[in-house]
């Protein structure tokens, strides 16, 4: 398969965390770099915060008859700082936090360079051990005014980076487990916090591509496979099978952990960076913004400029798009929007013509419990101070719920609380699993003194 069908999810691990809402330099948050897949200089001092060095990741795959190999790609971000300087009347520079030439201002910030280091096809026989290096390097930009004077200029600078990759194959019974170590070796120290990112790989994930062999889900793994996948170990990455829901010749090794074949939704009009947050959300926000904080967004980044701009221009039939849909992960035959509903959306009220609350019930040991019915209350899945508090009382079954993913929930009010009624009446009820209730017979003690009152 292409490893462009990857790209996606890719980009989507890449990216996380890179910027965060309201996409501004002035944000607190946004001052420092906190993404994920962080691999810091090994002679980072500790004042610096470094992240460790290191990554691993081991796969299993079932090799074909030549032995198989395997293409590895790293991808990380590189930062490179971008300072503005102000040209001074003497001609030197000055460095500033922000400089605004004919209204449109220029802000100092530290980007991103992305990097994709590609490895020969690498066999599954023997290990390999690479040393890359990823160039620095220093660019200077003027800033002219209106009038063709030059009031400053952009100095972009970014350090040179030291990559190890490692691989190590070893024949465990029909299969090989591949472990793939990436190791930043920058030789400088690293004496504070900026000096420690900006000489780290930033997002670091590997995406492998077999040739003549299979990879093996290690979440999913068949039977015959488990015990070898149960020894493969992870180090700060993660391997899942990705592309095509099926195929076996591509990994992810990601720093978080995702399940195989992951997808990025296709409600998603572009990424948003901010922590796996909910697109609407986010657009909404940045709808709210001000101009000027837009303006200052824009001139924090090209990719939050990009944010912003797509986010004002979004219609409303864009804005509907952006709602999620829920899927049956039962069946693989449904309806993309429904949920076991006959067809109907899960939020259609039509798709809950067969839910009576008031009338449903649930058996629960042997006996069919529903509204009227008494019950002791034996919470057990919960385990807040509440929950202890109301062991061994004695309730009223006021409702019993489904919810979407199948459970089945018991609203019940308290029979000696002096306020039952009202919470009844309100609808203020406490919520128990089956499995929590014990049934009280018709005839007990329970039963007697219910009729009294």
């Amino acid at each position: 398969m292409s490893v462009d069908q990857v790209r996606a999810v890719a980009d989507a691990v890449l990216y996380e965390g890179y910027l965060l809402y309201p996409y501004r330099a002035s944000a607190h948050k946004n001052r420092s770099r906190w993404q994920f897949g962080v691999l810091g200089p090994p002679l980072a001092a500790a004042a610096s915060f470094g992240e460790q060095p290191e990554m691993e990741t081991q796969c299993l795959l079932t090799p074909g008859g030549s032995g198989g190999a395997v293409t590895i790609r790293l991808r990380f971000l590189q930062v490179r700082v971008r300072e503005v300087q102000r040209r001074e009347a003497d001609g030197g520079h000055t460095p500033v936090a922000s400089l605004d030439v004919d209204g449109a201002r220029q802000l100092s910030w530290d980007e991103a360079v992305e990097h994709e280091i590609t490895l020969p096809a690498t066999g599954l026989a023997a290990p390999t051990d690479t040393l890359r290096q990823v160039a620095g390097g220093e660019e200077s930009e003027p800033l002219t005014d209106a009038r063709g004077s030059v009031v400053g200029r952009i100095v972009r600078r970014r350090q040179p980076l030291t990559v190890r990759i490692r691989t190590h194959p070893v024949v465990d019974g029909g299969y090989v487990r591949l472990s793939v170590s990436v190791r930043n070796e920058h030789p400088e120290p690293a004496d504070d916090k900026d000096a420690a990112c900006r000489a780290s790989l930033i997002g670091a994930h590997l995406i492998l591509d077999a040739h003549d062999a299979a990879f093996v889900s290690l979440l999913e793994p068949p039977d015959e496979a488990a015990a070898a996948a149960g020894r493969c170990r992870q180090r700060r990455c993660w391997p899942v099978l990705a592309g095509a829901r099926g195929s076996t010749d591509t990994v992810l090794g990601a720093p978080i952990i995702l399940y195989d074949y992951p997808e990025v939704a296709e409600q998603s009009a572009g990424a948003l960076f901010d922590s796996t947050e909910i697109d609407e959300i986010l657009t909404l926000r940045v709808m709210t913004m001000t101009e000027k904080e837009k303006a200052e967004a824009r001139a924090t980044d090209p990719r939050a400029r990009e944010i912003i701009d797509r986010c004002d221009g979004m219609s409303e039939s864009g804005m509907r798009q952006l709602h999620g849909l829920l899927r049956d992960p039962r069946a693989e035959t449904a309806a993309p929007d429904t949920f076991g509903t006959g067809g109907a959306p899960w939020w259609d009220p039509a798709s809950d013509a067969d839910v009576r609350p008031e009338s449903d019930t649930v058996v629960v040991d042997g006996v069919r419990v529903g509204k009227g019915s008494l019950v002791r209350l034996r919470p057990s899945r919960r385990a807040d101070a509440q929950d202890l508090f109301l062991a061994d009382q004695v309730a009223r079954v006021t409702a019993v719920l489904s919810d979407v993913d199948g459970g089945t929930h018991v609203a019940v009010v308290l029979v000696d609380d002096p306020a039952a009624d009202l919470h009844d009446w309100y609808g203020r009820y406490l919520y128990f699993a089956p499995d929590e209730l014990e049934p009280l017979p018709a005839g007990s003690p329970e039963h007697r003194e219910e009729s009294r009152s």
